[in-house]
């Protein structure tokens, strides 16, 4: 489980820097600087000398993330999504299992 979301957020920080190189790529083909085309990912300096970080043109701050966080906490998203694999994780062993003791009882003869 852990591998996979490493793997899935790996592949969207990709999909991002992707988008970034292709809006640079697009303002390279123009000559110009069009205001219009926003990059994929900005990070701004705040006049209190925080940093703030947009992604896709939304603003996201550590206060917003912290936010939902508590929010997946209040509904339990986390052990839903446990159970539900390891539910699926047992039905998939149990099936194949009895899929392969099958197949093995057939050659055998027993």
């Amino acid at each position: 489980m852990l591998k996979s979301f490493i793997l899935v957020s790996l592949m969207f920080m990709a999909v991002l820097f992707g988008m970034q190189q292709a809006n640079e790529g697009i303002q390279n083909m123009k000559g110009y600087h069009d205001s219009n085309l926003k990059g994929a990912f900005t990070f701004q300096e705040g006049k209190d000398g925080q940093v703030q970080a947009s992604i896709l043109g939304k603003d996201v701050s550590s206060h917003d993330l912290q936010q939902k966080k508590e929010k997946l906490e209040e509904m339990k998203s986390f052990n839903f999504f446990s159970t539900v694999g390891k539910k699926l994780s047992e039905g998939i062993s149990n099936l194949s299992e009895s899929t392969i003791t099958f197949i093995t009882d057939l050659i055998t003869g027993n």
